[in-house]
């Protein structure tokens, strides 16, 4: 939702041609995305090492349609997957600006997001290759979130056109009342994997209220627009798309530590999800922070220029 807005405010103010678009996104997202790919799909061997699993994890580096999931799918680590799905979404915006000029159309993203969840349902149930089932399911979640690109854009078109501070606090008060709504629906569902141990399948109103939370919560940030908020958080924001990158190697050194010296059979599954964040958070900004000061690899994270770009002479 805020990177499909930004996209939004981009669009609008710079008016750039399809391909332009298309290209300066390829190079804010899809250069870092397959640096961290090959990162991780090696780095990955330091917790598997730890756990007695390498040898898989080698299987699957030497295999061809392990790196096609990787680069595609972005299957080298779990959270690889938004970066490629993010750049496919882009190449929907020409539809997404029309809910600019007609923001009811964001009110669409119901009707994509549950045609999502039919359409997976059935695809599921059929007697396919498992590897061409991934490709589908990530086909039919492109198509899906666009409704939220749709979302983002008529949120994006009415801050743009401007709302009232009296009428931004209702927006904020409504915007809390069905975030806190759409939270209750989700409580089957957990209440499930609590009780067994194991996750459930969304398949109700707890499925929409698990995605259509964003929206809401995204819906309270602009009805809280005329707050007092301090410039920090802009300077901190610079770093966000680094911690989205980086905490799964934070993670799992904490895992490795915790699980070499022993505390892994001692400590309560409550404590080691606590531990997780209270170390991977602020170390997550650390290592963003570290990269960003290195010019060499501060275009990992997206807050320099990429390698070819420094390797230009400069103009006379």
């Amino acid at each position: 939702m805020f990177s499909l807005f930004l996209m939004a405010m981009r669009v609008d103010k710079k008016m750039l041609a399809y391909g332009s678009a298309i290209a300066i996104q390829a190079q804010r997202l899809l250069v870092p995305f397959i640096f961290w790919t090959i990162f991780y799909a090696f780095f990955r061997l330091l917790k598997a090492d730890a756990f007695n699993y390498a040898p898989y994890i080698w299987d699957q580096l030497g295999q061809v349609q392990s790196w096609v999931g990787y680069l595609i799918l972005g299957k080298s680590q779990y959270h690889m997957h938004f970066l490629p799905t993010l750049f496919a979404l882009l190449l929907f915006y020409p539809v997404m600006r029309t809910a600019t000029r007609y923001p009811i159309l964001g009110l669409t993203v119901v009707i994509t997001i549950g045609v999502m969840n039919n359409a997976q349902g059935f695809l599921w149930g059929l007697d396919i290759d498992p590897e061409l089932r991934n490709y589908l399911i990530r086909a039919l979640k492109i198509f899906g979130y666009v409704g939220y690109g749709m979302a983002a854009f008529a949120i994006y078109g009415l801050w743009n056109d401007g709302i009232p501070r009296g009428e931004s606090r209702l927006i904020r008060r409504c915007g809390f009342y069905f975030a806190a709504l759409a939270y209750v629906a989700t409580l089957p569902f957990y209440n499930v994997a609590f009780e067994t141990g194991s996750w459930g399948i969304r398949a109700g109103w707890d499925f929409y209220g698990h995605f259509l939370i964003p929206i809401f919560v995204f819906i309270i940030f602009i009805g809280s627009q005329y707050l007092q908020w301090s410039d920090r958080w802009t300077k901190l924001a610079r770093y966000t798309f680094g911690i989205y990158l980086v905490h799964p190697l934070v993670i799992d050194l904490f895992d490795v530590a915790v699980f070499k010296t022993g505390l892994y059979q001692v400590m309560e599954p409550w404590m080691i999800v606590v531990g997780r964040f209270a170390f991977a958070l602020p170390m997550s900004f650390a290592v963003a922070i570290g990269l960003s000061r290195l010019t060499p690899l501060a275009w990992t994270i997206g807050l320099g220029p990429n390698p070819w770009q420094c390797a230009k002479p400069p103009r006379p």
